[in-house]
């Protein structure tokens, strides 16, 4: 916090920021915008949104990008840190009427130098199949808002699958849909599947397959955001009643929930490993919780206002062995192995044998970003004090502080500034691809880490058996290391799938009983962090966080999408590059 006198220097915006790793620097010459760079007037307007996609063309310059802006929607080539960003051509630029863009998703599964799949949904709740690289409009699905009425608050395609995609609406439900059925032309008539504790899921009765092929009713009010497991077998889902709550999304069965502190929680993010889930909302937090003890670990405060985006970046956690040949060399050596892929390989197999007993004990940071509408931007570091509270540390290495608590854990110390930097390496199930596949799951590229498995469990009524036949066919087969069968969690009910239609009384969780449950712990009774750093980056609200390998993107609702270059990523741009290099640059 700035000292006394320093509110100036609080409401300048950055143009870089320092962590341990070194430098990061906003990169003006490669601000994406409408083409006129006008300021956009964001009254009324829903979200900026930011997807990437990379089509692994011959020239080495694969990456595109689409961002909507009001009732605008933008396809350029990203040219990154690279290259100044030439507005004046966009791929591909759609203007509707009548509705606007709120969000999309790439389908990086079929994606090619000629053709990409781009799945848009609107705010009047109509979901359309583009391809931006062909200037193609292929599909409308809910065209007469037969299926659902409310906006699409989020849409992603099911990891693995060429033609399932999931879509949440303001409404409270999601709808799973395949690209290759209709919607029909009269609204759909439903049959119970399966509910529990505030959720229900309905299969679509008809004579033919259409689509929806399943909807979900989850919670109370809004369903946000939701976001698939790095393995693609659960789904995260955060809604406007406080609540985060996890599913097994093959055998729609409840794995665990958790409730913010007050208001709605906005956003999710999985840890590239799939072990951890970090949300944010309106409680102005960001609340770590733990995947496989379904219980919340940790809790940062440093926004002053709503959480709007929380994302893992894996190019920055660090994994080492707690052995005597550690490396101890400087910062400068150590940037050099920042974003190499060579060491993947063998931090994911430190990562995957952590709870072993056979393991030497390793040094865990995990690091992950927020923004929010205090136009701020958060760097979090997650150490292993606070993963593994009651193991002592190997060295005193964490960089982030642990606020002193009633009743601290044993061996949470506080603040171990020790560590001057770590081998920073990409933990998870595999590498991550060169771009991420969209805004709100910056880490969330389909792994090659799940064993083939019905969606439907085989004791579920004949009629989802379509459904089920559809999805095992569709799916691509993939491996997964560990599977997470923990089915208990903390104070609630989770769904059996041996129940066939065990049918459960939908009851909702009074807010006042779940504040010092594990549901909701009190603020005293989980480490609180405090962010690596906190700084004014925007004017207006904050809508985009992407970590990228050698870049940070982050993206405004006034519709500028920023370039913030890694340590050591800043490139050598030609004069020609800097001449074109727009003025007017707002950030």
């Amino acid at each position: 916090m700035a000292a006394e006198g320093g509110g100036k220097e609080m409401n300048e915006i950055k143009t870089q920021f320092t962590t341990r790793e070194g430098l990061y620097k906003l990169l003006s010459h490669s601000e994406y915008s409408r083409p006129n760079r006008v300021p956009f007037n964001s009254q009324g307007s829903n979200p900026v949104r930011v997807s990437f996609v990379n089509v692994n063309d011959q020239s080495g310059n694969g990456d595109r990008l689409c961002f909507n802006v009001g009732r605008e929607l933008y396809f350029y080539i990203y040219k990154g840190v690279r290259k100044a960003a030439d507005l004046s051509k966009p791929i591909d630029k759609r203007i509707y009427k009548g509705t606007q863009p709120t969000c999309h998703d790439f389908n990086h599964l079929t994606a090619t130098a000629e053709s990409v799949s781009l799945l848009v949904g609107f705010s009047a709740g109509q979901v359309q199949l583009i391809d931006p690289i062909k200037k193609e409009t292929s599909k409308l699905f809910n065209e007469e808002r037969l299926i659902d009425k409310s906006r699409v608050t989020c849409v992603k395609w099911v990891p693995g699958s060429e033609s399932l995609f999931l879509v949440a609406h303001s409404s409270g439900n999601m709808y799973l849909y395949n690209v290759e059925h209709t919607c029909g032309t009269t609204a759909p008539h439903y049959q119970l599947l399966k509910q529990g504790e505030s959720f229900a899921v309905h299969t679509c009765k008809s004579k033919s397959t259409r689509n929806p092929l399943l909807k979900w009713t989850v919670g109370e009010g809004a369903l946000n955001e939701f976001a698939f497991s790095p393995d693609g077998k659960f789904l995260a889902c955060v809604s406007q009643d406080g609540f985060l709550r996890v599913f097994n999304f093959d055998s729609v069965e409840l794995h665990g929930t958790m409730k913010s502190y007050f208001g709605g929680l906005l956003c999710a993010c999985w840890s590239p490993d799939g072990k951890y889930i970090v949300t944010g909302g309106e409680d102005d937090l960001v609340t770590v919780w733990s995947f496989v003890d379904c219980r919340v670990i940790a809790r940062g405060h440093g926004h002053k206002s709503w959480v709007s985006v929380v994302a893992f970046d894996p190019y920055t956690t660090s994994v080492e062995e707690s052995d005597p040949m550690e490396f101890s060399g400087s910062d400068e050596d150590f940037q050099d192995l920042h974003f190499g892929r060579d060491r993947a390989n063998s931090t994911q197999s430190r990562l995957s044998k952590r709870n072993s007993t056979d393991s030497r004990p390793v040094s865990v940071t995990y690091r992950f970003g927020s923004v929010g509408q205090d136009t701020q931007l958060c760097l979090w570091d997650l150490t292993e004090d606070i993963l593994f509270p009651h193991q002592p540390l190997s060295r005193a290495r964490t960089h982030t502080n642990v606020m002193n608590a009633t009743s601290p854990p044993a061996g949470s110390g506080g603040t171990n500034p020790g560590s001057n930097g770590n081998s920073i390496t990409t933990p998870g199930n595999s590498v991550p691809p060169p771009l991420p596949r969209s805004n709100s799951l910056p880490h969330s590229a389909v792994s090659n880490a799940g064993s083939k498995s019905s969606v439907m469990d085989g004791a579920i009524a004949s009629g989802v058996s379509k459904f089920a036949t559809l999805s095992l066919h569709d799916r691509k087969e993939r491996h997964h290391e560990k599977d997470h069968k923990r089915n208990h969690s903390m104070g609630h009910i989770s769904s059996k799938s041996s129940d066939k239609l065990n049918l459960v009384t939908k009851t909702k969780t009074d807010p006042a009983k779940t504040l010092g449950t594990p549901l909701c712990p009190r603020m005293e009774d989980v480490p609180l962090l405090e962010p690596l750093i906190c700084k004014k980056i925007a004017h207006e609200r904050l809508t985009v966080l992407i970590f990228l390998e050698d870049c940070i993107v982050t993206a405004c609702q006034e519709g500028f999408i920023c370039t913030w270059a890694r340590p050591g990523k800043v490139g050598l741009l030609s004069s020609q590059n800097q001449a074109n290099s727009p003025s007017g640059t707002v950030v």
